[in-house]
């Protein structure tokens, strides 16, 4: 009966959760939903546990330290893609957003107990950074992709600088909206121009329907609607600004891996 009962629970988290890692299936509403739990419970336990008692604030800095560990945990999952790196559940999705997290966790302790907080983090991060993006350049196939990403990224960055510019909101939110901008440009060059498909189960109904061009009408209703619910859901400043750096964190990382694996020349 065990034995029975092993068996269904493990090959419920097959299907759902070790599969798509390793198969690049994607996501499905039941890994989405623990994942959605998880990335919320992670950034609550960050904030009480770790950053409010090392007196680390989120602001600008912070931002930056996190961008260059999203950078070198994003190009280390497309280098997993390309074959260049083995595949592992530690640096496979979900699993490197675990390990960047864990890697990152010590230089910042280090340097809050030092007094010498942001210079370890931004260095250590610095770091990491450039050894995948080293990696990703020495084994890139064509630059294309990039230009293509970039072109996309700064014409919808126009709209969203001028409505800031003219209708501000908070600084932080912002570059969540250009990171997530960012990884518009990079999801429609991806299926738009070289065929590949939506891995998250909800956008791909989407695309399939309406084309990939249709994200930026959704993401930006999503981005807006996110922004005041935050604003009445979350009265306390700081840990909003939390939960502003988590949208951000989730625009980044595909913005990163997608040209990434589209430069490598790796398949949709």
């Amino acid at each position: 009966m065990l034995e029975s009962l092993w068996n269904e629970v493990w090959g419920f988290i097959y299907k759902y959760f070790w599969e798509p890692m390793f198969t690049r299936s994607g996501y499905n509403p039941i890994n989405t939903l623990v994942y959605a739990f998880m990335l919320g419970f992670g950034a609550i336990y960050t904030y009480r546990y770790i950053l409010k008692p090392l007196k680390i604030k989120i602001d600008r800095t912070l931002f930056i330290a996190v961008t260059l560990m999203v950078v070198f945990g994003s190009t280390v999952r497309a280098l997993v893609d390309g074959g260049i790196l083995p595949q592992n559940p530690l640096i496979l999705t979900p699993g490197i957003f675990f390990t960047t997290f864990f890697i990152m966790l010590p230089a910042i302790v280090i340097d809050a107990k030092l007094k010498t907080y942001p210079k370890l983090t931004l260095g250590w991060g610095a770091v990491l950074a450039l050894w995948a993006n080293y990696l990703l350049v020495t084994h890139a196939k064509s630059w294309e992709p990039y230009g293509l990403t970039l072109l996309h990224t700064f014409v919808s960055w126009v709209p969203a600088l001028l409505v800031y510019k003219y209708r501000p909101f908070d600084r932080l939110y912002l570059y969540a909206v250009l990171a997530h901008l960012y990884d518009m440009g990079s999801t429609v060059v991806a299926i738009h121009f070289y065929g590949y498909r939506e891995v998250h189960w909800l956008e791909n109904i989407l695309v399939q329907h309406f084309g990939a061009y249709f994200y930026y009408p959704w993401i930006t209703i999503i981005l807006v609607a996110v922004y005041y619910g935050l604003q009445k859901l979350v009265p306390d400043e700081e840990e909003r600004r939390l939960w502003y750096l988590m949208v951000y964190v989730l625009g980044l990382g595909p913005a990163i891996r997608d040209p990434a694996q589209l430069v490598l020349q790796i398949g949709g």
